[in-house]
């Protein structure tokens, strides 16, 4: 599973599709925790960050949902700018 961007000791992957279901989704790492993330809606599928990490990478997903997009879309991976 690519990783596409790592910040602040959160790291977000994307699997390839052919092994993947819709909606369009990330995978968030966060020490032990572990969260599916809707990219349209925001929601958690699964899992459950804690309420400090899961608004970060909320936040990024917002900044960066075009290019996530495109990677699920083509599956053209690439690393995506971390949040600052």
């Amino acid at each position: 599973m690519p990783i596409i961007s790592k910040f602040y000791g959160i790291t977000i992957k994307m699997y390839f599709i052919q092994s993947e279901h819709n909606p369009p989704h990330i995978h968030a790492f966060y020490g032990k925790y572990v969260s599916i993330i809707n990219i349209h809606t925001l929601e958690e599928i699964e899992g459950n960050l804690p309420n400090k990490a899961l608004k970060i990478v909320r936040e990024w997903i917002e900044l960066n949902k075009k290019e996530i997009l495109e990677i699920w879309n083509t599956q053209k991976f690439k690393k995506i700018k971390p949040i600052e």
